[in-house]
């Protein structure tokens, strides 16, 4: 049994430089008929300027997969911690701000 585990375990390698993590406080989603794509943006005080830190580009299945991983997360924290309040949204984003218009 130990061999069929090792087998199917997967080596996941972490490097340093991404270990640290990248700080993001907007995400950006978009789509098209083959993919998601999840922009992670930084945005500061009394900045016009916000920069995307980074871009993941998913399978709609892999995204469909992301997003029931998430509300299993959030119900964890949320047990553990309490609920999360979302305050108003305040920050309006501009419909063709990052937007994705390909298709592959």
């Amino acid at each position: 049994m130990k061999e069929e585990q090792s087998k199917n375990q997967l080596n996941i390698e972490l490097s340093d430089e991404m270990a640290e993590g990248i700080y993001a406080n907007l995400s950006i989603i978009a789509h098209s008929s083959s993919e998601f794509v999840l922009d992670f943006v930084r945005i500061m005080p009394n900045t016009p300027k916000a920069k995307v830190k980074a871009r993941v580009i998913l399978t709609a299945e892999h995204a469909k997969r992301l997003l029931s991983a998430l509300k299993e997360n959030v119900d964890k924290y949320e047990s553990q911690y309490g609920k999360i309040d979302l305050p108003e949204q305040k920050i309006q984003i501009p419909m063709n701000f990052g937007g994705f218009k390909g298709e592959a």
